[in-house]
């Protein structure tokens, strides 16, 4: 009899812990409320004993919580290669023709052989993706650097706002180098939105004229956003995103777009940002040079200029606090729309972190 695939709704406490005894027992025991948070379907597949023999969950591009158990199955990976197909098939009815997996080293073939091509790996994780529009989409739509170009910067910021020591990170990748990439992350859980972040890098950074600003797209991204479910130990999840940051950076962006620097200010505030940054000088190198920038002091004191400390004066009303950390593009923006940003605060948008 072939197996029957539905919905699983997790919102059903049974049918919830019934789920995740399946997937401890296959070694995936992460379940996180950010994780979980993120999932907008889950599959079961269930033999005709209606025992759970596979499960796979959808959040936004990401294929996540994929366990399939083989007992009672004729065939080897016929059950994995159906739930898959499920998943994609749910997918698409939804119009998304693309998707990532992050799945652990031992089952990227298992996933190469439904179609997924590898993006990147490390010892503890895998990504990789499926469909269009694909890394090579994303690439070939990007504007290239004049060709008499010979030193190629490149910087990834979310810039949560555009401060003023984004503005001095930039100008020193400016001065140094013959044209300059800034990605700005492509991901909506920060205060200001991706389309704002983009228009104030924009326009802070207006009179560089070797200097391009682009979004980031599903690649550069934000190691915050990397599901790390599968794995148990806190400090891996670190060092899995990073590394995997890093690799999927040197691998296929770098060499596509003749990069080879990238400029990082340093962090002193942050232990996982420092932790990033000394991934990035370990993995990066010889191919991309990575290059700290010391962070800009506010007004030549001993504090440095911070954007978690903006969207701080930001929540106080605090209109002289910000407008001496940022520029007066950003500035222009958060004085026009200061009742928004503060009703996004108000609603539980959270301001602390980088």
């Amino acid at each position: 009899m072939t197996a029957v695939i539905r919905p699983i709704y997790l919102q059903q406490s049974r049918l919830k812990k019934v789920w995740e005894n399946f997937l401890t027992a296959r070694g995936v025991d992460n379940f996180v409320p950010e994780e979980l948070a993120q999932i907008e379907i889950t599959l079961g597949m269930y033999d005709e004993s209606e025992n759970l023999v596979g499960t796979g969950s959808i959040a936004n591009e990401v294929i996540k919580y994929i366990a399939v158990c083989d007992k009672g199955s004729d065939q080897k990976g016929a059950r994995f290669n159906t739930l898959i197909t499920a998943l994609l098939n749910q997918m698409a009815q939804w119009g998304r023709f693309h998707a990532f997996v992050f799945t652990k080293p031992e089952y990227r073939v298992s996933f190469e052989h439904v179609g997924f091509k590898s993006l990147a790996d490390s010892p503890t994780g895998v990504i990789l993706e499926r469909g269009t529009p694909n890394i090579d989409d994303y690439l070939a739509n990007l504007p290239q650097a004049p060709q008499q170009a010979q030193n190629i910067a490149s910087i990834v910021m979310n810039a949560n706002p555009f401060t003023k020591g984004h503005r001095y990170l930039v100008e020193q990748a400016a001065q140094a180098n013959d044209f300059v990439y800034v990605f700005v992350v492509n991901q909506d859980a920060s205060l200001f939105t991706t389309q704002e972040r983009m228009d104030l890098v924009i326009a802070g950074c207006a009179d560089l004229s070797n200097v391009v600003v682009v979004n980031g797209g599903d690649y550069m991204v934000s190691f915050l956003s990397f599901p790390s479910y599968f794995i148990k130990n806190p400090d891996q999840v670190i060092g899995y995103q990073t590394t995997l940051d890093a690799r999927l950076f040197k691998n296929n962006i770098a060499p596509a777009l003749r990069i080879d620097r990238r400029y990082l200010g340093s962090e002193p505030q942050s232990h996982t940002t420092n932790i990033y940054n000394e991934t990035l000088q370990k993995e990066l190198p010889p191919a991309v040079d990575v290059i700290i920038v010391p962070r800009l002091a506010a007004d030549g004191n001993q504090a440095t200029v911070s954007a978690r400390d903006v969207r701080q004066a930001i929540a106080q009303g605090n209109q002289a606090g910000w407008e001496n950390l940022v520029p007066a593009t950003t500035g222009q923006f958060i004085t026009g729309h200061l009742a928004q940003l503060q009703a996004r605060i108000e609603k539980g948008q959270q301001i602390n972190g980088n």
